[in-house]
């Protein structure tokens, strides 16, 4: 048997709400998961029609909520493979410069590291989420990949269906990767390859 209700509260950055039913009583918690119609994300006032259902802990929740007036959607794919095949060619790309010693090893140990650890910051958020505790913020998912994090960022969002689909995040990240990879083309310059040196003498 279906319910109808308002959404009463979302929590867009969290990805869940509560839904107060037409007929009364207690909100019922959704998460996002449980909306059908993904033609946008929830908000506060709209009307929709949901099943009652429980979670894992045997609290009341809702499962298969359509968002009155907005059409069901399909689902996202579980991966897209040019995605991942982009950032697994940059990193090919960047191997392949190492061993023709058109860049210094240092500089792909970075990229493989950095990427490494931002996919463990990108799965940390997304549990994190699930779990209504502390995040990580968005800048420091943006300065990870800005340092040279963005292939395990790209393949994070794809695999994990992670910061995937929100805007502004999305339009920024993109931004981000346009800047690192325009750093690293500079790096094949006399003067990228001059300022790498300072920063390996400052650091040594």
């Amino acid at each position: 048997m279906r319910t109808k209700g308002k959404i009463a509260s979302w929590n867009d950055e969290k990805g869940y709400g509560f839904i107060s039913p037409f007929k009364g009583g207690d909100r019922v918690f959704a998460h996002i998961k449980a909306f059908e119609s993904r033609g946008r994300r929830p908000a506060v006032g709209d009307v929709v029609t949901f099943s009652m259902s429980t979670d894992v802990r045997g609290r009341p929740c809702a499962k298969e909520a359509i968002i009155a007036g907005v059409p069901k959607t399909a689902k996202p794919k579980q991966s897209s493979a040019l995605s991942d095949v982009m950032a697994a060619g940059f990193l090919l790309f960047v191997v392949g410069a190492v061993l023709v010693s058109a860049i210094p090893v240092p500089i792909l140990l970075i990229y493989l590291i950095v990427s490494a650890a931002t996919f463990g910051a990108y799965a940390l958020d997304k549990s994190a989420a699930k779990r209504g505790a502390w995040r990580t913020s968005e800048s420091t998912l943006h300065l990870l990949a800005l340092v040279g994090g963005w292939p395990g960022a790209l393949i994070a969002q794809n695999r994990l269906r992670h910061k995937s689909r929100k805007q502004p995040f999305r339009a920024i990240f993109w931004a981000i990767v346009v800047m690192n990879c325009a750093t690293f083309i500079w790096l094949f310059t006399p003067q990228g390859a001059k300022a790498w040196q300072s920063v390996v003498s400052a650091i040594v």
